[in-house]
Order: C-alpha cells, then sequence, then structure tokens
C-alpha cells in the first residue's frame, strides 16, 4: 500500500493532482445519494457568480448521511492526504464535507485555488488537499471538474488558457485528488442531466476551516463520532497548545460530564517539551 501511496503522492507533486481508481465499492455512494437525494431536491439554487446560479451545495454531510464517515476516513485517502501535508502541521484536520449538484445549463465555474481563502504566502506549503467522489460519472458533458495540470508550481499565475484544461473522466468509486494549489473549478453542464459529486476537502491542522466544523458538529453531535472521526473534525489540540478548552484537548467537551474547573495541561511536541523541561531543570540548578 506504501508504494501506491508513492506512486499517487509523485503524481500530486508531479501534475497537482491524481486519480485513484476503485477506492470505494459503487453502492456506497447509491446509498450515499438516497440519504442525501432530499437535500439535493430541497436545497435552494446557489445566488453569486462564484457557486453559480444553476448548482445547488451544501455540507455537513456526516450527519446527513452515516455513510459519508467512509468517505471521510478512508485509510488509503487519508495517508496520502498526510503525506502531502504533515510537513507544514503535526496533524490534519477536516476543512469541509460538501455535496455539489451542476445543473443542466450551468456555465464553467471561474478557476481557482482553494488556498487562496488564506491569506498566507504561497509556493512554500500546501495548505489543503481536495478529495472528490463523483455520485454520477463525471464527463466533459456534463460538468467535470477542470484541472490545469502543473498549475500548482507557480500559484502566483491567476489563470491559464481554458483550452489547457483537462476534465478527468471518473466514475463512483473513483477518487479524484487535487491539491489547494491546484488552479480547478466546475464544468459547463451542456447535458440533459444533473451532474452530482462529493468534495471532502482536508487542511492544515492550524488553520481555521472553510467549514466551520465546530459549529456544524456541535459537542452533542460530535460525541457519536468515533475518536478518530471527533479528532479530524476538530476535537484535539494542534500542539503546541492549540485549540484548546481551559487548557485541555476540546475532545473533553464529549465526555458525559465535563468538570466546571480544569487544569491547563501541556500539548508540546517533543522538541518544544524537553526545551521546556531543560529551562525549568537549568533554574533549579541556579536556585540551588
Amino acid at each position: 500500500m506504501s508504494a501506491l501511496i508513492d506512486q499517487h503522492a509523485a503524481r500530486l507533486d508531479r501534475d497537482g493532482w491524481c486519480v485513484l481508481a476503485d477506492v470505494v465499492e459503487p453502492h456506497v455512494l447509491q446509498g450515499i445519494e438516497q440519504d442525501l437525494d432530499g437535500c439535493f431536491v430541497e436545497t435552494p439554487l446557489c445566488r453569486g457568480s462564484f457557486y453559480g446560479g444553476r448548482t445547488r451545495r451544501f455540507g455537513a454531510l456526516l450527519t446527513r448521511s452515516p455513510l459519508v464517515e467512509h468517505l471521510a476516513m478512508h485509510p488509503q485517502l487519508l495517508e496520502l492526504v498526510e503525506r502531502m501535508l504533515l510537513p507544514w502541521c503535526d496533524r490534519i484536520a477536516l476543512n469541509l464535507t460538501q455535496a455539489i449538484e451542476i445543473h443542466p445549463g450551468a456555465l464553467p465555474q471561474l478557476p481557482h485555488r482553494d488556498q487562496d481563502m488564506w491569506q498566507g504566502p504561497k509556493g512554500s506549503l500546501e495548505y489543503l488537499v481536495n478529495v472528490m467522489w463523483p455520485i454520477t460519472p463525471f464527463t466533459v458533458e456534463n460538468g467535470g471538474t477542470r484541472l490545469w495540470t502543473g498549475s500548482h508550481i507557480d500559484p502566483e499565475v491567476a489563470a491559464l488558457p481554458e483550452a489547457d484544461a483537462v476534465v478527468p473522466l471518473v466514475s463512483p468509486g473513483d477518487a479524484l485528488v487535487f491539491l489547494g494549489s491546484t488552479l480547478h473549478g466546475g464544468g459547463g453542464n451542456v447535458s440533459t442531466t444533473p451532474r452530482r459529486g462529493i468534495v471532502i476537502s482536508y487542511c492544515l491542522g492550524w488553520l481555521k476551516p472553510f467549514e466551520l466544523q465546530w459549529l456544524v458538529y456541535p459537542p452533542p453531535v460530535a460525541r457519536y463520532f468515533s475518536p478518530e472521526l471527533a479528532a479530524l473534525v476538530g476535537y484535539a489540540q494542534h500542539r503546541p497548545n492549540l485549540g484548546n478548552v481551559e487548557g485541555q484537548c476540546p475532545s473533553i467537551l464529549l465526555q458525559d460530564r465535563v468538570p466546571e474547573h480544569l487544569p491547563a495541561i501541556d500539548a508540546l511536541r517533543p522538541d518544544q517539551a524537553e526545551a521546556a523541561a531543560m529551562f525549568v531543570r537549568s533554574q533549579r540548578d541556579e536556585l540551588g
């Protein structure tokens, strides 16, 4: 498995995107579509030039379909995401889960890089990785995701020729993975049927996520998640001491009873813990 992840990571480094074929059974996506069908029907069309007036979008998918956890926690995809992001963080976090339905008549979306939602330096680190899961097959005609191969190499380039875009043909069960630094956009739908898909995005654990996970999945909801999923949505500290509650890991909020008064507890990287301990020892030595 690690050799396969090496290959996909190399493609992401080279091209900015890759496809993992047949990583889940198509019936999983069929079950998710059944769970989400009412939301697709009831959610109003988007407003604004970026989201598109012929597109529907909604989030909070982990509470709308229990099957979405199979996608969000897919071990092969998590390993690939961590391979791309852990050089710049202590742990990854869930950035968003979003269902997207592009209707006939939709125009192509503005090409963009998702990393631009954060105003930090670009080109020296990766901020996020997107995983697109088709519910219906993605084609050029029905609005499949457009990608500009190699566009992640120079993120300062705002636009590239439309003729250079590629639309990977992916089907339910496949995973289309692309970096937050890769120029992309939804395609125009010139077919007669809607195109449905799910994007699950992971970001550096110290960033504020696109979808505010702690409000989308408050403690009364997240306490029913597995510990691993709860940590991914934000109920875990990012060392050193970032995202704490009264100086403790926010997972304490998932307990049946939370003490009113808590002691603050260090959550440091090993090097920081060692440095702090050495400083304390030196102070004690000076005091004799």
